[in-house]
């Protein structure tokens, strides 16, 4: 018999969220996430079988936990918590993975029907190109 799980594993995917959403997938590698998660390369790969593997994980625990609560909030609340860095880890999925991969590119368009459902096609849109313009600006000023 293994050892028990030395980690939580919501809190390693929440975490994980928080990485891919920072730095996009292919922004971080297998040593960026075992040591940003804080958890060892075989219990990551146990658990999530490859880096793919936590990124799927992550990005549907986002869709499900971060994004769909703020579709069903009311206006005010849903339009301030979106201009922030919530729509990040969406963004990022939509340019970088949904081209190459099947699987991320059905979750985004799902995504990407919810928002355009809860917001109207061109508030989504304007909320999606002002979050990618702060995202461009933020990265500037590090410079």
């Amino acid at each position: 018999m293994g050892r028990p799980r030395g980690f939580d594993e919501q809190v390693v995917t929440r975490a994980a969220v928080a990485l891919f959403a920072g730095r996009a997938y292919d922004g971080l590698s297998v040593d960026d996430l075992v040591n940003g998660l804080g958890v060892h390369r075989n219990s990551l790969y146990k658990t999530f079988g490859s880096k793919r593997g936590l990124y799927l994980t992550a990005l549907r625990w986002y869709l499900e936990h971060d994004l769909e609560p703020l579709l069903a909030a009311t206006d005010r609340a849903r339009d301030s918590l979106l201009a922030g860095g919530t729509l990040d880890l969406l963004l990022l999925a939509a340019v970088e993975q949904a081209p190459f991969d099947a699987e991320v590119a059905a979750l985004i368009r799902g995504a990407l029907a919810r928002l355009d459902a809860a917001l109207g096609p061109d508030r989504a849109t304007e909320l999606l190109g002002l979050r990618l313009r702060a995202r461009v600006r933020s990265s500037t000023t590090k410079e």
